[in-house]
């Protein structure tokens, strides 16, 4: 007689999440997992599983459906509660998020996003200056001085958020995304959020400007149908989030699979291959994002063999879905940035899929293309400072990355 598998317990601390996908897509592209709290919900692994699941149209992103915060068994500080309550886009289906959607997608087309790039290369000239100032004998903290002011400085640019913000916010924002955070503490990180944003809200409101924020103000002003001021800043919360956080591992990422591979960092620097080619590798084979919460059945569905049942609260497991063999071939564990372009149905899904598909994946390719591409050329000899598996993780199961990354410059090749 077959058991059901041991559900799987993501680790609230973090920690690289590879070996662990392995072994659950070696048992099967669906795995039941405990949150933290002993929450049960579940976690799509498969790349073809993972993409049919994302386009579903009976699976929902509104967290009335989900069972458990429904039913009132989900306590206040519960650290993944942020994911499913926030009100904004990531929160709502249907009409309601076209409509939160439609106020913002024009700030994130390609067209408009190709206008930013004089902006996004004149931050990182500054910011590699910056960095090379902060070495100590020769070694920086590049996702410090580099990898994070540089998505969160052109995020905050688009909102009209001033810089007196910017680093609480990116504080807070780490917090809420952190998954073994003590429940006192996760709710008072929100509380600040909420009230950090509310201020530059405020400020915008006072002084209103060619900013996004601006615009969602008027918004709500003017036709006060089409945004309320919940929805306002929870719009903001997810700007700045995903604004930064997922730009800012996909740049970490990139340059610690490259000081790991410098076999690829010849073949781009070359010209073999494009800086677009490593941060499109980058995407699938360590993706920014690990297991991405919410998504809830609005009935049982059975998901390449597994049934969900309706209600249960369903993580995207973009990290595992990036290295499927059955998706990516029997290397898919190996960093290739020669790999052919994908057709569609085995396209990397690290920045979504569907209805839901990430808004800024266009700024964020531009920002990481322009940023590697920049970093090599002006620091060629760049490594890593110390082995990668001595690096620290951040404490999260949601992104995927390193707390920080230590690298020795080596000689630069300033403009």
């Amino acid at each position: 007689m077959e058991t059901s598998p041991e559900p799987h317990r993501p680790d609230p601390a973090g920690g690289c999440p590879h070996a662990d996908n392995a072994r659950l897509l070696a048992r099967g592209a669906v795995t039941p997992v405990v949150l933290p709290g002993g929450v049960e919900g579940m976690a799509v692994l498969g790349h073809d599983a993972l993409r049919e699941f994302l386009q579903h149209p009976e699976v929902a992103k509104d967290a009335r459906h989900f069972t458990e915060l429904r039913e009132g068994r989900i306590p206040a500080g519960w650290p993944l509660l942020t994911f499913a309550t926030v009100r904004g886009m990531t929160t709502a289906d249907g009409e309601d998020h076209r409509r939160l959607r439609g106020l913002v997608s024009r700030a994130f087309t390609p067209r408009r996003v190709e206008e930013l790039r004089p902006r996004v290369e004149e931050l990182t000239a500054t910011l590699l200056d910056g960095l090379e100032r902060a070495a100590v004998d020769g070694v920086a903290d590049l996702r410090r001085h580099f990898a994070l002011p540089l998505p969160m400085g052109v995020i905050s640019e688009l909102l009209g958020v001033d810089e007196e913000f910017q680093l609480r916010l990116h504080q807070l924002t780490s917090q809420v995304v952190a998954t073994g955070i003590e429940p006192a503490q996760a709710v008072a990180a929100n509380r600040e959020l909420v009230a950090v944003l509310a201020a530059v809200a405020a400020s915008r409101a006072e002084r209103p400007g060619d900013d996004l924020t601006s615009a969602l103000i008027a918004a709500r002003d003017e036709e006060g149908d089409r945004l309320g001021q919940e929805e306002l800043i929870g719009t903001l919360v997810l700007m700045i989030v995903a604004g930064h956080e997922t730009t800012l591992n996909l740049i970490t990422n990139a340059v610690r699979a490259l000081c790991g591979h410098r076999d690829q960092l010849d073949l781009v620097r070359g010209s073999a291959v494009s800086w677009a080619d490593v941060v499109e590798e980058t995407l699938r084979w360590d993706a920014p994002v690990s297991y991405f919460p919410f998504r809830y059945p609005v009935r049982d569905l059975d998901l390449g063999g597994t049934v969900i049942p309706a209600g249960t609260p369903v993580l995207a497991g973009y990290s595992a879905a990036g290295r499927d063999p059955a998706a990516h071939g029997p290397d898919a564990d190996r960093f290739d940035v020669t790999r052919p372009a994908r057709p569609d149905a085995v396209r990397s899904l690290s920045l979504g899929h569907g209805a839901h598909y990430c808004l800024g994946a266009p700024l964020a390719r531009l920002e990481a293309t322009v940023a590697l591409e920049r970093l090599f050329d002006r620091f060629p000899d760049l490594d890593l400072a110390v082995p990668e598996e001595d690096l620290a993780r951040e404490a999260s199961f949601v992104g995927n990355s390193v707390h920080t990354l230590p690298v020795r410059l080596g000689t630069s090749l300033s403009a």
